[in-house]
């Protein structure tokens, strides 16, 4: 069998392998299914090209690394055992590290990498999450999400790098790190893995997510053509040109046409004009959202999806409808045989590519790279770069920061504080993120301050101090952490964008009492102008992930600030949507924004 035999071209390969399948197993390649609605009997009986985890899904509470690992292989025997032994791949929202399971090391959120304004640190992120995924036994990350969030009301916003086009086609360096380096004689378009360390990147949500109207999560973009290749487009361009593997679908419309319906962008424009050769994969349960209600006419939005030219579908649960009706769409002539080809053709490409058929089992000895100290220093790093200094002092010549570490008492305050569940945000642990500390491994923003402070220094840390109790304590300077709970997708969509309570009333009983800090953990800019005057220092620390040490590395002065605004900081909400260039711009940060300071050495050596 031509297929097995790793010396011919991938080309050969898949033709040859194509040739044997019958119509059943190229419609189990196209399928996705959910890991609790599956197993390796129900892989083998359906022909199951992928299994997959949705936001929080585990093989167990707190699962090890080799757990997950005794899962996915489990899962692949049941693929290997089918006539045609072709392997399944696994896939996962890792998107800020590996960030469903247990001990893995949490990044910033996307936004705060937008921060960095460093696409080489963005890369070396990418090539930790591989190996941290790998970890796992896991193959294929759904990551990165290459949205233009042109609206912060949007739930989803802390998934975009930027509202600049530019600066998000830059972090798209984050592809060859999850994927490896494309080697130089590659034609364009042509997916690249380079090996077991790597994972199969996903670029999404093609297209226009990031743009829908009052940033509504999953609504209608309503832009002319012209307007979405130039904002929305462009890094789609630049991740085909390093190799992504394959595309994600937007649940959202682009003037009313639903993306998972969209044949003149999905197969006209992506695949004919841009020659993309990956797969293109549907979102979770992606085509039952064509209709309105969802689900209403299933075979309908089967044929509508396929013949757009979505290739793999995420079809979690109930996937005999999909193989039934796939198979009757095929068999009554209203879908080709063409366009069944062209997918599984772009599927089975990726897994030889990837040297799945050779290496089809999870490898235990990568379990050792979950959560390893290189990673969290290098999501420390990240944490540093990312942190944006809005004010620095009442005045100019009376800078607030650096702080001094030998202080006799000093204040620390808020839920964020000592909160890592909050500090990560949604996708993190479970689909909405979690609360607390159990669940995670990690450095709180409080113990950051206390390891770093002078020994003798004291830290009282009270969550919701009231004026009197700030009064009474004499504190040397206080830092308050204020801001969003963890949220993600269409529960994180805020006409408002205020700071939930009790932030607001901490601002004013400690600021309106003693020098202060306001630290604002958030996936977005929230209103913050009534309180900027009584605030000292002012600092946009994002959702800084597992890492709370990089905080304080910048409060204190181990470490200069250098974080620019990846997005305009709004006066108020009636100011949006309002982006960098618009002809109403009056921020009260502008875009690129962000004050820098000396770290501690270099202020005591002039």
């Amino acid at each position: 069998m031509k297929y097995k035999d790793p010396s011919l071209s991938i080309d050969a390969r898949v033709e040859d392998l194509l040739g044997r399948m019958t119509l059943e197993e190229k419609i189990g390649q196209m399928l996705q299914v959910e890991r609790k609605h599956t197993s390796a009997d129900l892989i083998n009986k359906y022909f199951i090209g992928s299994v997959m985890s949705e936001g929080g899904s585990i093989p167990a509470p707190q699962a090890s690394a080799e757990t997950w690992v005794d899962m996915v292989n489990e899962f692949q025997k049941g693929a290997l055992s089918t006539r045609l032994g072709i392997p399944v791949f696994y896939g996962v929202d890792a998107v800020h590290g590996h960030n469903t399971v247990y001990n893995a090391t949490i990044f910033p959120h996307n936004i705060g990498l937008g921060a960095t304004r460093d696409p080489e640190l963005v890369k070396r992120i990418g090539a930790a999450t591989a190996l941290e995924v790998r970890a796992t036994g896991v193959q294929y990350a759904y990551a990165p999400c290459i949205a233009v969030c042109r609206d912060p009301r949007w739930g989803r916003c802390y998934e975009s790098y930027s509202e600049d086009t530019e600066l998000v086609q830059a972090m798209t360096e984050i592809i060859p790190g999850l994927q490896g380096d494309i080697p130089h004689n590659l034609p364009k378009g042509v997916p690249f893995i380079s090996g077991k360390e790597k994972v199969i990147g996903s670029a999404k949500h093609y297209v226009g997510d990031g743009g829908t109207v009052n940033g509504i999560n999953e609504h209608n973009t309503v832009i002319e053509r012209d307007g979405l290749m130039k904002i929305h487009m462009p890094p789609y361009l630049t991740s085909i040109d390093k190799g992504v593997a394959s595309i994600m679908v937007s649940y959202s419309s682009w003037n009313g046409l639903k993306m998972h319906a969209h044949h003149d962008l999905i197969t006209a424009f992506l695949k004919n004009t841009l020659h993309f050769k990956g797969f293109v994969i549907s979102d979770f349960e992606g085509i039952d959202r064509i209709t309105t209600p969802h689900r209403a006419n299933i075979n309908y939005s089967i044929e509508a999806g396929v013949s757009a030219g979505i290739d793999m579908f995420m079809f979690p649960k109930l996937y005999t409808e999909f193989i039934d009706g796939l198979s009757m769409l095929v068999k009554n002539e209203r879908i080709p045989m063409s366009r069944i080809d062209d997918a599984v053709r772009r599927i089975l490409w990726v897994k030889f590519m990837m040297g799945l058929f050779e290496n089809p089992y999870a490898d235990y000895s990568m379990t050792r790279y979950l959560g390893i100290q290189e990673h969290r220093n290098l999501a420390r790093e990240a944490v540093r770069k990312s942190m944006v200094l809005l004010k620095n002092g009442q005045s100019v010549d009376k800078p607030l920061l650096p702080l001094p570490k030998k202080a006799p008492k000093i204040l620390v305050a808020g839920i964020h504080a000592d909160n890592l569940g909050y500090q990560c945000g949604g996708w993190t642990i479970e689909w909405q993120g979690v609360s607390g500390n159990n669940l995670l491994k990690g450095t709180t923003i409080l113990n950051a301050v206390k390891n770093t402070v002078d020994p003798e220094t004291t830290v009282i840390y009270k969550e919701n101090p009231d004026a009197e109790f700030v009064k009474s304590n004499e504190f040397s300077y206080a830092i308050v952490v204020v801001g969003e709970p963890p949220y993600a997708e269409t529960h994180g969509d805020n006409m408002n964008l205020t700071i939930p309570d009790p932030g607001p009333e901490m601002i004013r009983n400690v600021c309106g009492v003693t020098k202060c800090v306001v630290i604002v953990i958030s996936g977005r800019p929230l209103v913050i102008e009534p309180y900027v005057d009584m605030i000292d220092a002012l600092v946009a620390a994002w959702l800084p992930g597992s890492e709370g040490q990089g905080v304080a590395d910048v409060l204190f002065g181990d470490y200069a600030f250098t974080g620019k605004l990846p997005r305009t900081w709004f006066k108020s909400v009636d100011q949006l949507p309002m982006n960098v260039g618009d002809p109403h711009y009056d921020p009260l940060f502008p875009f690129g924004f962000g004050l820098s300071t000396q770290t501690t050495e270099a202020l005591f050596s002039e």
